[in-house]
């Protein structure tokens, strides 16, 4: 059977529609067709494939590990269809469109927010949708057309563009250091008041890299958060020892409110920045702007160096 035979089609979107409603009669409502003939059509789909999607009692429907995999897969091949329609009718050289980006918070309304808003006023037909979090989003699974991320990426069904190398530094204040002492080697960080980012993969353990010497470091301290800001905040006001990328520090390190330690030392020497997005996802004309203007502002290196 073709992959565009209506009778498939019509399976697909009865799978569709009773995972979105939750009963064969609200998806019956939704695509104007008897309950009955949707329970015909799931049947029919489940026996061509030989599996069980969904089990049905009196009350409700339960969708069973095939049945939300299959449903992931067929709403990523909708989305697909209506990239390549978008595209076609748009024209390869209009740039219009939705974009949806996932950008990491702290970093996103320090430096990333400006960019957006120049890049809206430069294509004014593109809309952009914006969240701004310091988790992981699932790109494919929650429809999203990219991301910035931070770190190693691990993810291979993503296309990754590098757009700068990410230091990671210490700092603290000109205060904690005349109480506490300024450390000469990574091993005297455990005896000083250490910030932690819960949020770090290698927490509670600092990983240290000077050309090709490394160190690991179990630090300890009076506060720990996952937010970045927060931490920045405590090193401000003299609280300890804080470890995070440039980009969070440069300003302060300028104003002399922070002062690096162990300048020579960074963490996460493997670690970049990346503008990443799905395999699977068209490159339209939006996406491709996109790209090409953050690729831009960071050619020269990190803005905030």
């Amino acid at each position: 059977m073709d992959a565009f035979d209506s009778r498939r089609a019509d399976e697909l979107a009865t799978l569709l529609a009773l995972h979105e409603q939750g009963s064969f009669a609200a998806a019956g409502r939704q695509l104007q067709r008897h309950p009955t003939v949707l329970s015909r059509r799931l049947g029919a789909l489940e026996q061509r494939l030989g599996i069980r999607l969904v089990e049905r009692t009196t009350r409700q429907l339960r969708f069973t590990d095939e049945g939300e995999r299959l449903v992931t897969r067929v709403r990523e091949a909708n989305r697909l269809i209506a990239e390549a329609e978008q595209e076609a009718a748009e024209g390869a050289a209009a740039v219009r469109g939705r974009l949806r980006l996932a950008l990491p918070a702290a970093m996103g309304r320090r430096w990333l927010s400006g960019m957006l808003a120049d890049f809206v006023l430069a294509y004014p037909q593109v809309t952009v949708e914006a969240e701004y979090a310091d988790r992981f989003v699932d790109l494919v699974g929650e429809g999203f057309d990219a991301a910035i991320r931070i770190g190693e990426l691990a993810d291979n069904r993503l296309v990754a563009t590098r757009l700068c190398d990410h230091l990671r530094i210490l700092c603290a204040s000109p205060q904690y250091l005349a109480r506490a002492g300024d450390p000469e080697f990574p091993a005297q960080l455990s005896q000083h008041n250490c910030l932690g980012f819960s949020g770090l993969r290698s927490f509670p353990e600092w990983r240290l890299t000077r050309g090709n010497e490394g160190v690991s470091v179990k630090i300890s301290g009076s506060l720990r958060a996952n937010d970045n800001e927060a931490l920045l905040e405590a090193a401000r006001r003299g609280v300890g020892i804080l470890a995070g990328g440039d980009w969070l520090m440069v300003e302060d390190i300028a104003a002399g409110r922070l002062v690096r330690v162990l300048p020579q030392w960074q963490l996460d020497v493997a670690a970049g920045i990346y503008l990443v997005r799905p395999t699977a996802r068209l490159n339209t004309a939006a996406m491709g702007a996109f790209k090409e203007w953050l690729q831009a502002r960071f050619k020269d290196g990190a803005p905030w160096r």
